[in-house]
């Protein structure tokens, strides 16, 4: 028994178009989003299994230092000045790729070794880890504020 004889049908139409709507949406995950996930787990097992590898490298550290350094320092750029390629880096022109990636090896090396010229100063104003866990400070801390 309905009350308006009309009204089933457009509310089923409204579902149809809800259901198309989720289908499209699914369509849509597997063919962009899947794969962009697929990437970022491979990216992140490669990460993982470098770091296993890293903790039995006793140069690990250096070629982290050198990776960081190396994200710090701008890229060469390429120019085209009518038939002729120049190469620029740091404000200065290069005639040959070469030459301009070796003054950006350069510079890379000089960051990464500022980054071990600081660092035992850096590690001389660390303040002194107590030997007690994170627990028994709580617990300390705690006592102090009971009465």
């Amino acid at each position: 028994m309905t009350i308006c004889g009309g009204g089933t049908g457009s509310v089923m139409l409204e579902n149809v178009y809800w259901a198309c709507g989720f289908v499209l949406a699914a369509l849509l995950f597997w063919r962009f989003g899947v794969p962009r996930l697929k990437s970022f787990d491979r990216q992140n097992v490669a990460r993982i299994r470098q770091q296993e590898q890293d903790k039995q490298d006793a140069n690990a550290h250096i070629r982290h230092a050198l990776r960081v350094a190396d994200e710090q320092v701008e890229p060469v750029q390429e120019i085209k000045v009518g038939a002729a390629t120049h190469y620029l880096f740091e404000a200065q022109v290069f005639a040959t790729r070469a030459e301009a990636d070796e003054m950006r090896a350069r510079r890379v090396g000089s960051v990464a070794r500022r980054f071990y010229e600081d660092l035992p100063s850096a590690l001389a104003g660390a303040p002194e880890r107590s030997r007690m866990s994170a627990r028994e400070r709580a617990s300390q801390r705690w006592k102090k504020t009971v009465h």
